[in-house]
């Protein structure tokens, strides 16, 4: 089948009781796979108050310029060192649809958007405040950790009237050699000056994640989602 065929990309799949009332879809960083996040699921204790689906994609398999062209799980190419900028578009587009499709999917199966979070980790993260800001009726949440905001000088042309009332945190490592903070905090002030509620913290960390702020993200989570 071709790559570009609509298919539903595979899925880890968690479910923290029967019959849950909430959904956390999450993507991983680049060259990671669905699995990568799955130990986050016990510490998310305020999330999972009610039954969690937790949706762990696989991104597709693809070349990656930046690693010498190697084959891995990627949401899209990374072209040069400028990596908020120097991105593979077609690719960006690609997994936003994948990510979409995701999401429509769980609406199907009875979830209401707004017991829905999209969250992501570095080049997932980018994709999920891409993708999730984007969307017609907007979701529980959006998380994106040690990410950039892409398109960012665009954003008026797909942010959309629901992704600007969607509740966003974004997090990051302050000693992170791989995704500066800089780019994070451009992120958050990006959105910000767009009229987004955004919580911005960030920890003495590199690039990855720390109890404290699993810690934090699941209070605020809990906040978000007491409604569902």
């Amino acid at each position: 089948m071709s790559e570009n065929k609509k298919t539903i990309l595979d899925c880890v799949v968690k479910e923290t009781g029967q019959h849950p009332q909430r959904c956390v879809i999450w993507l991983h960083g680049l060259g990671a796979d669905g699995h990568d996040f799955e130990p986050i699921v016990p510490q998310l204790i305020e999330t999972t108050r009610s039954p969690t689906r937790f949706v762990f994609p696989h991104a597709r398999v693809r070349p990656v310029t930046i690693n010498n062209g190697m084959a891995m799980r990627a949401w899209y190419d990374i072209l040069g060192m400028q990596i908020d900028r120097d991105q593979d578009r077609a690719g960006i587009e690609q997994s936003i649809d994948d990510v979409n499709q995701l999401i429509d999917r769980e609406l199907e199966r009875g979830f209401k958007p707004e017991q829905i979070v999209l969250a992501g980790f570095s080049q997932g993260g980018a994709i999920a405040l891409r993708c999730g800001l984007s969307r017609q009726v907007a979701l529980a949440a959006v998380v994106g950790l040690s990410c950039y905001l892409l398109q960012a000088d665009n954003r008026a042309e797909w942010l959309s009237d629901a992704g600007s009332q969607t509740p966003v945190f974004i997090g990051h490592g302050s000693v992170d050699p791989v995704v500066p903070i800089a780019l994070g905090q451009h992120a958050a002030t990006a959105l910000q000056s767009s009229g987004l509620n955004i919580q911005w913290q960030h920890w003495p960390i590199a690039h990855g994640v720390s109890p404290d702020e699993i810690a934090t993200l699941d209070r605020w989570l809990g906040e978000q989602l007491k409604m569902a």
